[in-house]
């Protein structure tokens, strides 16, 4: 077979996204680095082409019955590649968030902690030993039947329900029922029933404000409606809902994130009565290991939790079952912990953590697979990490290639970048201006590549220019707060200047800058830009969230095509029926079920991914069609409405932010964190200028090549410049050595965090002695700042 013994991954003619017929040749069994400006088209090559093209195969080989789909589903546009071995992804897309997935489950360490107590755990008298499901609260046998596994249970009461007693049912005292004809509606058929709806909610008895307010009930009663003098009402059967079963109803099904929203005002959450939150049922908790319960154990750090057994005095210690898995368990745990994880608690759940921690646990799951001759292709494992983490990242990483395996990383961390074996640098710039392998071979050689911007910081020492550091026109003071692992801390926050908040994963940054509210003493406007998704499914997308959409529909609305069909604004919406595709629905792609494998999307075989119908395409503004606009980038597009003065504007902010090489109708869900948060400081840059405002950033370079940084830097210093007050939580020293003030916390991450260790200008905080940050800011601080 040509290229099966050949040690170098070769890529013929790669045409997907932005690449221009790429030729270039990795080495196996190597460290390799793309990097490239945001948009370049290194994540094109990495996971577009090389990833797209391994799992192609790997789909081909499983089931063959299935090629016919998978080809409709599109192989990556790519001549040829040899040498390829077997990829295995680490991105950092987020699952879907559930309640039920944890740290535990994301890593599999949970099974082996359910093995433990199941095999060595010790019983009650007399109870029969336990299958290892019965430890788990995401299984029937497992589960707390009182809060069906889920630890908290959501309650009503008569207060939350009624939180004004003087009004009587027909004035509206049940706030909790819907409004309008439906809330109307319920209170006729309570009349009809033969309550008294107009003497105030206090004064009715005891019997009665419970049955209305808590019956499961659900009488059938015949209405008379009063008659309006303008309309005639005829008599109808009106079924009652109480207040309880209607606010749990509209909770749990319904779709509207507005009605449940107001739902959830009414419920108040509680830990479970029955299992004290643990989630378990009474049976699990009576089996103990090292004196503690399962959920006990789960609650641990890792870091603790990684000597279970050790001080256990226990009959089966030294059973060949507790030895064996108390073993597995603490080689499960090691790579967690080394990853800088420590701090995390196996019950922690998975929607809590961050994009980079979520990568990190799947990279340590990794570590224990023992797979080899596999391409581990990444997703810049250090995003979210503090500079003593990512050491410990590049031991991990080191430790991959030495089990046999190529590691493939889409990276922008030049301490990452530095440590590679081989170096993909890909641009020149973004969008159409990149899409060329500018250099591909050892990290030293792209210094004489000119053209490249990596080359430019990685080997760049210049020192940057001084800045002078403002003043600040007060204080903000936050705390004490007691959350998570902040015990008792109180924060001063200089306004009016540029403050980072640094400190090791899991010290306690993101738990202290959410304690910033509105009602904080000087806080004024306060604006939080977080990297949560725009939206989450495909039908958000970069122009419906900043509002450019809708001028662009009103710009082909108001064609000379448009007029004459009669075509408005609606007409040029692909989210409802009128102008879009049927078969698709707008989405532009459709659903392929593969039987056993993941259910995968096709273009839509109608508008080929178009997103409308035939006719609302013949309309065109400047020779293009609104498919076609969609598919500008906002680089593009900022050219081609540039005399269109409300989308010029949308634009040039986005053009600020570092964002010209994404399109217009790039769906949310490709989107990541920090493209997300940019996007959102964009569209309240264009807003223009306000009263005095607090902007809070979490970790606003996450994802960004240092070119880029740069770019978000000159707007948030912008901001402070125009009398506001910016506050990032950061890990870029770069970043933090040009603030104007830090915030450092730690010393370490979870329980030996949590402590403001130092507080001052940059160059104060680099000499703080027990600061996990302070040798590495040195360094910046030295060359400049």
């Amino acid at each position: 077979m040509p290229g099966s013994h050949d040690s170098f991954v070769r890529v013929r003619g790669a045409r997907e996204h932005n690449l221009r017929s790429v030729d270039v040749d990795i080495p196996r069994d190597a460290l390799t680095v793309f990097t490239g400006v945001s948009g370049s088209g290194k994540s094109s090559l990495a996971f577009g082409t090389i990833y797209a093209e391994a799992q192609r195969r790997y789909f081909e080989s499983v089931a063959p019955y299935a090629r016919r789909l998978i080809h409709q589903v599109g192989a990556p546009k790519v001549g040829e590649i040899t040498g390829l071995p077997p990829a295995v992804s680490l991105q950092q897309r987020r699952s879907a968030p559930t309640s039920r997935s944890s740290v535990g489950t994301v890593t599999n360490l949970s099974n082996s902690l359910r093995m433990l107590f199941s095999r060595a755990g010790d019983y009650p008298p007399g109870a029969e030993r336990l299958d290892s499901d019965a430890f788990s609260p995401n299984t029937a046998a497992g589960a707390c039947p009182e809060c069906h596994g889920l630890g908290r249970v959501h309650r009503t009461t008569e207060e939350s329900l009624v939180p004004d007693p003087s009004l009587s049912i027909r004035e509206g005292a049940i706030a909790a029922w819907p409004g309008a004809w439906q809330g109307k509606n319920l209170r006729d058929i309570l009349d009809a029933l033969g309550y008294d709806v107009d003497r105030p909610w206090r004064d009715l008895p005891a019997e009665e404000r419970e049955w209305i307010l808590f019956t499961d009930e659900q009488p059938v009663v015949t209405v008379h409606p009063v008659r309006d003098a303008d309309r005639i009402q005829r008599p109808y059967q009106g079924t009652y809902m109480s207040a309880r079963r209607y606010v749990m109803k509209t909770f749990s099904d319904s779709r509207s994130p507005a009605l449940r929203a107001k739902a959830e005002r009414f419920l108040t959450s509680a830990p479970c009565p029955a299992c004290g939150g643990s989630r378990l049922r009474p049976e699990a908790l009576a089996v103990t290991f090292a004196g503690r319960t399962i959920a006990e154990l789960a609650a641990l750090p890792l870091a603790e939790l990684a000597e279970p057994a050790k001080h256990a005095e226990t009959p089966h210690r030294s059973s060949e079952a507790a030895r064996v898995l108390t073993e597995d368990l603490r080689a499960r745990i090691e790579p967690v912990v080394e990853l800088g994880l420590g701090y995390l608690s196996l019950d922690r759940a998975t929607p809590t953590l961050s994009a980079g921690e979520l990568q990190r646990l799947r990279l340590a799951t990794q570590l224990r697979s023992g797979l080899f001759g596999v391409v581990y292709v990444l997703d810049e494992p250090s995003a979210g990490l503090h500079p003593a983490d990512t050491e410990a990242l590049l031991t991990v990483l080191e430790r991959l290639k030495a089990a046999g395996n190529s590691v493939f990383v889409v990276e922008h961390h030049l301490d990452v970048v530095r440590a590679a074996d081989w170096l993909v640098d890909v641009g020149p710039q973004a969008g159409e201006h990149g899409g060329r392998v500018l250099h591909s071979g050892p990290v030293a050689d792209l210094a004489a590549v000119t053209e490249s911007a990596t080359a430019r910081y990685l080997f760049d020492h210049s020192p940057a220019p001084a800045r002078e550091v403002r003043t600040a026109r007060g204080q903000l003071k936050v705390g004490p707060v007691t959350r998570h692992n902040l015990r008792g801390v109180t924060a001063e926050f200089p306004l009016g200047v540029f403050t980072a908040v640094t400190g090791v994963s899991g010290s306690g940054k993101s738990t202290l800058i959410g304690e910033i509210t509105q009602d904080l003493a000087g806080v004024g406007r306060l604006v939080a830009v977080d990297q949560k998704p725009i939206g989450r499914t495909p039908r958000s997308n970069l122009a419906t969230y900043t509002g450019l959409f809708d001028v662009v529909r009103k710009v082909f609305a108001a064609t000379d095509e448009a007029r004459a069909r009669g075509y408005g604004v609606g007409r040029f919406s692909f989210n409802v029926a009128g102008g879009r595709c049927e078969t698709c629905q707008g989405e532009g792609f459709v659903s392929v079920e593969l039987l056993f494998l993941p259910s995968t999307y096709a273009p839509c075989p109608d508008c080929g991914g178009a997103r409308y119908e035939p006719a609302t395409l013949e309309v065109t503004y400047r020779g293009r069609n609104i498919a076609q606009v969609l598919d500008l980038t906002v680089e593009s597009a900022a050219e081609f409405f540039a005399d269109t003065p409300a989308v010029a504007r949308s634009l040039s902010t986005l053009l600020d932010v570092g964002l010209g090489y994404l399109r217009l109708g790039q769906p949310a869900t490709e989107l990541s964190g920090g493209e997300a948060q940019r996007i959102k400081l964009a569209s309240e840059l264009q807003r223009g200028r306000r009263a005095r405002t607090l902007y809070l950033l979490d970790e606003p370079t996450t994802g960004l090549h240092p070119a880029d940084v740069e770019v978000l830097l000159r707007q948030l210093h912008g901001l402070v410049d125009a009398g506001h007050t910016v506050i990032v939580v950061e890990h870029d020293m770069s970043v933090v050595a040009g603030a104007d003030w830090v915030v450092d916390l730690g010393p370490g991450g979870g329980d030996a965090g949590g402590r403001i260790v130092a507080a001052g200008p940059p160059a104060e905080v680099a000499a703080a002695e027990r600061s996990a940050t302070a040798p590495y800011l040195r360094r910046e601080v030295r060359s400049g700042g």
